[in-house]
């Protein structure tokens, strides 16, 4: 017996997140390990409670970590709700706080106040700096199907109705269905199907946009796929602003010169009229497409950009775009989390998470004394 407890914890506050860290084909692989598995109901998780009761996990209220043993590993995968208490747990999530977005030291400054640890999920790497999991696929996947969609409905709709709420779809051949049929709504007004650039489409989350578009019938050839080679020149790009649709897929580490920015948009040869920033680093200081300050929504998945001329310019920056399709995007995640799972039990001395607990010492380090 491994003597590890992971509490699975709902992922309360966060609007329409029904993804999950672990999934009942994992949690039944864990528990097979040795590990006692304890899963907070949840109303919105794509995964029925009673799918992780049939494995063996015991079902617990929701929000009820707090209560949890101090030896017990929270699992979840937002960040928590915003509050002030700390933290005395090990913690493994997506923070959003290791890269100075607003609020960062808030954020972390809950985990050494309470004696607690960050493992974050965004920063696990294995022994040659790659992620070890990550949503980035199906985000990409999810961020082309929206940009397309939100495309097609500028042009049968007047500017006065935004692009409408959305929710999770079953699976991948559903959406693709509705982003076909909104192709080729908006190409019979238009006469041509979109021109798409996707930048950092080598990654896992370009090459999400990428097969989204192609298996929604985009052409090839008007599918720009950028990555380092085409953008080392520095920004921001011409032929952003002379494509229909800007789908960001970076990974952001340091500062680099803008992709796009309002000076560039200002040009009579403007036919971008939709981003989508799937890499949603909208109060990163960093961020390359600094054309707006809204996180969006699944309620509200636009925000407009004030340019002058047409058309007109929406962008999509929901963080959680993986969510579209909840099943898959969590199956994926938690089948490739899961090897780093399974050597938990010796987690201060397993490359993966001492190098994680590493990284968090060194964020720590960083913040204002008072803040802790």
């Amino acid at each position: 017996m491994s003597g590890i407890t992971l509490h699975l914890r709902s992922e309360l506050g966060k609007a329409l997140e029904h993804r999950s860290a672990l999934t009942p084909t994992t949690a039944k692989t864990l528990i097979d390990a040795g590990y006692t598995i304890r899963v907070e109901r949840s109303p919105e998780r794509i995964f029925e409670d009673e799918e992780f009761e049939k494995v063996g996990a015991t079902l617990v209220p929701e929000n009820t970590w707090r209560e949890a043993p101090k030896e017990h590993i929270i699992i979840g995968l937002k960040e928590l709700p915003v509050d002030t208490f700390a933290l005395e747990h090990t913690h493994i999530q997506f923070a959003h706080c290791y890269k100075q977005q607003g609020g960062w030291d808030s954020v972390l400054s809950r985990f050494p106040r309470g004696g607690g640890t960050l493992l974050d999920l965004e920063f696990l790497t294995d022994d040659k700096n790659r992620r070890v999991a990550a949503f980035g696929y199906h985000a990409g996947f999810a961020g082309a199907a929206l940009a397309l969609e939100t495309w097609a409905w500028q042009l049968t709709h007047p500017a006065s109705e935004p692009f409408p709420s959305v929710s999770s779809y079953p699976n991948e051949d559903a959406l693709i269905v509705d982003v076909k049929n909104a192709i080729a709504t908006g190409k019979a007004k238009v006469g041509k199907e979109p021109r798409v650039i996707v930048i950092g489409a080598l990654g896992r989350c370009g090459s999400g946009a990428v097969d989204l578009c192609l298996r929604a019938g985009v052409p090839t050839e008007n599918v720009l796929k950028w990555d380092l080679a085409e953008t080392k020149k520095g920004g921001p790009f011409p032929e952003i602003v002379e494509s229909d649709i800007f789908i960001n897929c970076i990974y952001l580490s340091f500062k680099i010169p803008n992709f796009v920015d309002m000076k560039s948009l200002d040009t009579p040869d403007r036919k971008l009229s939709v981003i989508c920033d799937v890499s949603a680093d909208t109060t990163n200081p960093y961020n390359p497409v600094p054309v707006y300050t809204v996180a969006t929504t699944f309620t509200e998945p636009t925000v407009p950009v004030e340019v002058t001329g047409k058309p007109r310019l929406s962008v999509i920056s929901i963080d959680h775009l993986p969510s579209l399709l909840p099943r898959e995007a969590s199956e994926a995640f938690s089948k490739d989390l899961l090897p780093s799972l399974l050597e938990l039990k010796e987690w201060r001395t397993t490359p993966v998470w001492a190098k994680a607990e590493k990284l968090f010492q060194e964020k720590v380090a960083t913040l204002p004394k008072s803040e802790l």
